[in-house]
């Protein structure tokens, strides 16, 4: 795996288009595209070997509300694509994998409804990734707004046992800021649990993502990236 496959590009929907907030915020937005399914395509022409897609308004009102968006996403394209936003019930996830999303990032539900959580990923084996975002070294759910007890270990390992894909680990302080990523609170996960991770936030340049690319070795799978590509600071396509 070369750096590019190690690129997972962002398409992150409100209001029916392709967006970026900043740190996390819903009223802090710039829009990038009118249509988020060209903006996949056009990642998956520049050699992106799988897709991070997020539904913003399910994130912040609770249940998928770009269905018809995803779905029309994973139709139109030929790589994975990974999905989250509003994963608050079995049907919601069901749903969205009978659509065709390959596998489905999961938060706040993995932390409200551990009985629900643990069903999902029972009828769905290594479709289900943990979504960690963590706000001031905490973990933070229901779009980053409610901060919970837990640290972002603690919190990963009360599922690293169970058949999950693996964890997205987010810092929300950084996300959309293009601050640099957090390499040290990503590597002691990777370093800790037995299921892969993937690094986001903060990503703004081909250095930040050769930092994290050295981590591929103890469990860091790829890197989630959305507003360094869209600005043109990282060029998938110049990626080896």
């Amino acid at each position: 795996m070369g750096l590019k496959e190690f690129v997972i590009p962002a398409v992150d929907i409100k209001d029916g288009k392709a967006v970026r907030l900043f740190l996390g915020k819903a009223d802090n937005v710039t829009v990038y595209g009118e249509n988020p399914v060209d903006m996949a395509k056009k990642w998956e022409e520049k050699g992106a070997k799988h897709l991070h897609i997020v539904d913003l308004d399910g994130a912040f009102e609770g249940k998928p509300k770009n269905y018809r968006i995803v779905e029309e996403i994973v139709k139109s394209v030929s790589v994975p694509v990974e999905f989250g936003g509003g994963l608050r019930s079995y049907q919601a996830v069901k749903t969205m994998i009978d659509i065709g999303v390959e596998r489905v990032v999961i938060g706040s539900l993995a932390y409200q409804d551990r009985e629900t959580f643990e069903k999902i990923v029972a009828d769905f084996p290594s479709r289900v990734i943990v979504g960690i975002d963590a706000k001031d070294g905490k973990v933070a759910i229901k779009g980053w707004v409610e901060k919970t007890e837990y640290t972002p270990l603690e919190f990963a390992k009360t599922f690293d046992r169970l058949p999950i894909w693996g964890f997205l680990y987010t810092d929300v302080n950084r996300d959309g800021a293009l601050t640099g990523p957090n390499i040290e609170g990503t590597k002691h996960l990777a370093e800790n649990l037995n299921h892969p991770v993937i690094a986001s936030g903060g990503v703004s340049s081909k250095e930040d993502i050769e930092k994290l690319y050295k981590l591929k070795d103890i469990g860091v799978y790829g890197v989630v990236v959305g507003k360094a590509l869209y600005e043109g600071k990282i060029k998938l396509e110049e990626l080896d």
